[in-house]
């Protein structure tokens, strides 16, 4: 008998301004992937929507190096040496809206279902975390809400929340790829200690009003010193965006992860704010397409089961 597993996991944005490679949220754009594991050494990837003609369909696909993690740390790599798996694909790929760590955790949280939840969700944190080498993409695809994520002795520690505010994102999707590595190149190896404080005042603030669900403080709570400054020649227009998203009634806006996605937050006007960027974007010869995306509260979960 064959045991079928389909998996749903949002979209997710890092860092949210100021907490640089901390802070994060689930967007309620998703991912599926339809999984069958096998006892023989047969893989078959089939792949639609975003990413289908980038994506490897082989032992290179990272829904399958993550699976295969994930099966050699609960000793079943012998047991299970192979998989059918079916992706669909939402989320824009090289963009900062996590789609490697939809693909992680999409393949982690399918695979250990399959195998009777071996792992706990805070255990899947950390194998997802080792893949991706940071928790800030992970953790809230994995909890859903807000997170506040640490790594502490190479452990992963994350806490998820849901903000007490109607919060609405617009994400303004450039037409052109920028990869993580290209944009944490770029990053200085120290930072002045001025933005250092200013960067964790306004994360403990961005933080404490969410909770708290009080609008005021969020006014300067997006602002970034630490990664923002030093990743604009990267992204044609950011400022004009963010200046653009801010002037329509946003309560702050920043690049989303690592770009070239900008994400503005908002609890009015999201069509306003969404086509100001657009046109912001456009007066600096970039095309781009904004979504308009609640706070995904779920995380990654089961749509459906069967068995053959």
């Amino acid at each position: 008998m064959e045991r079928s597993i389909t998996i749903r996991v949002p979209g997710t944005s890092a860092n949210c301004g100021p907490g640089f490679d901390t802070l994060g949220v689930a967007c309620t754009i998703y991912n599926d992937i339809t999984l069958s594991l096998l006892h023989e050494p047969e893989l078959s990837i089939e792949l639609e929507g975003e990413g289908a003609e980038n994506i490897p369909c082989d032992s290179r696909n990272m829904v399958w190096r993550s699976i295969q993690t994930l099966l050699t740390r609960a000793h079943k790599d012998k047991e299970y040496q192979g998989a059918r798996i079916h992706m669909v694909n939402r989320v824009p790929l090289s963009r900062g809206l996590g789609s490697s760590a939809s693909a992680i955790v999409s393949g982690i949280k399918a695979a250990n279902v399959l195998i009777d939840n071996y792992f706990s969700r805070a255990e899947l944190l950390q194998i997802a975390t080792d893949i991706e080498g940071h928790p800030d993409n992970v953790a809230p695809a994995i909890y859903g809400g807000f997170t506040v994520s640490i790594v502490e002795n190479h452990k992963a520690e994350s806490f998820s929340f849901v903000p007490r505010i109607p919060l609405q994102m617009v994400v303004a999707v450039p037409d052109f790829f920028l990869s993580t590595k290209a944009a944490r190149k770029v990053l200085p190896e120290k930072v002045p200690m001025q933005d250092a404080i200013f960067n964790i005042g306004r994360s403990s603030m961005l933080v404490a009003a969410l909770i708290k669900g009080n609008i005021r403080f969020l006014r300067h709570a997006f602002e970034d010193a630490l990664h923002q400054p030093y990743r604009e020649s990267l992204i044609p227009g950011m400022a004009d965006v963010i200046k653009a998203a801010k002037r329509e009634g946003a309560l702050g806006a920043c690049i989303s992860g690592a770009g070239p996605c900008i994400i503005a937050y908002t609890v009015e006007h999201p069509r306003e704010v969404a086509s100001a960027m657009e046109q912001a974007f456009a007066k600096n010869s970039v095309k781009a397409k904004a979504m308009i995306l609640d706070v995904d509260r779920r995380g990654a979960h089961i749509l459906k089961q069967d068995e053959i």
